[in-house]
């Protein structure tokens, strides 16, 4: 590699990943060369630019750990995370969106139905629905994965105040596909402030950090594809300015009063009337 110019540089870094014995990593890799290559050629990127970007990259793993990825959050402000939702999800499935940077693995399983209350202060509510797969079936063998934030608009890893795993867990669904979460409103937030994603990308472009209120849930069921996507509140201020371009309209859910004295009562509220938000998830075919 002695003859390396600026015009063969490019096409003979991408050749190197090549010949491995996986294809698909050697085409994302060449792919990842080659428009690596041509985004530093289009802004001739300088070498000071090139410095502060590996700094930048050093910043969001010194502030990243098993309960915060702040590479989950770059990708979701650079618009990436939704676009490979978007770009998996199947016609008449439910549509995915981001993960997020609060996700862990291992929360608690527990009965469905659920109530995640606990201490929690807010609007108490019961998010409902099914599991179904694109012919309008019940998946009895669905498991949702689900987490949100509490009333301070706070996930429990970024407040000390909250114990580990509040308002998330896992849960089966019945045998009709059916779920049931006894749980608070959430509440929008901002994506949080104190990382390299937000100081150093985010704010210096007049970006909002504003999320609307949602719920998290990973749905799975065999022989399906696995759904990660969230709910979102109809009367959320938020829903037309998403940091993270999250929203889709299919999933965006409305809060309505239901006369159930027992979901009342399990909710803790006085009377015979809860509010009741309901959303089915559809699973495509794996």
């Amino acid at each position: 590699m002695r003859d390396i110019t600026l015009e063969n540089l490019t096409r003979v870094a991408a050749q190197t990943f090549a010949g491995g014995g996986d294809a698909r990593r050697e085409q994302l890799s060449a792919a990842l060369v080659n428009h690596l290559h041509a985004f530093a050629r289009e802004v001739q990127l300088s070498h000071e630019e090139w410095q502060q970007a590996i700094a930048f990259l050093h910043r969001c793993g010194d502030i990243s750990g098993p309960e915060r990825s702040e590479f989950t959050l770059l990708s979701d402000v650079l618009g990436l995370s939704s676009l490979v939702d978007l770009m998996q999800s199947r016609p008449g499935a439910t549509p995915g969106s981001v993960l997020g940077p609060f996700h862990t693995a291992g929360s608690p399983w527990r009965d469905n139905p659920v109530n995640l209350i606990g201490q929690n202060e807010g609007e108490r509510v019961w998010l409902r629905g099914r599991v179904l797969n694109t012919q309008g079936q019940p998946l009895s063998q669905a498991v949702l994965d689900v987490w949100q934030n509490a009333a301070n608009g706070q996930y429990w890893q970024m407040d000390p105040s909250q114990p580990e795993d509040n308002l998330r867990c896992q849960l089966r669904v019945d045998a009709q596909g059916g779920y049931a979460i006894a749980t608070i409103r959430p509440m929008p937030y901002c994506i949080p402030t104190d990382g390299p994603v937000w100081k150093d990308l985010v704010e210096p472009a007049g970006r909002s950090a504003w999320r609307p209120a949602h719920f998290h849930v990973i749905v799975q069921a065999p022989g399906y594809r696995t759904l990660i996507t969230e709910v979102f509140d109809e009367s959320d201020p938020y829903l037309d300015s998403d940091a993270v371009f999250g929203v889709r309209e299919a999933l965006i859910g409305r809060y309505e009063d239901v006369d159930d004295a027992q979901a009342a009562q399990a909710l803790g509220v006085a009377g015979a009337t809860c509010r009741v938000m309901h959303m089915d998830f559809v699973l495509a075919d794996a």
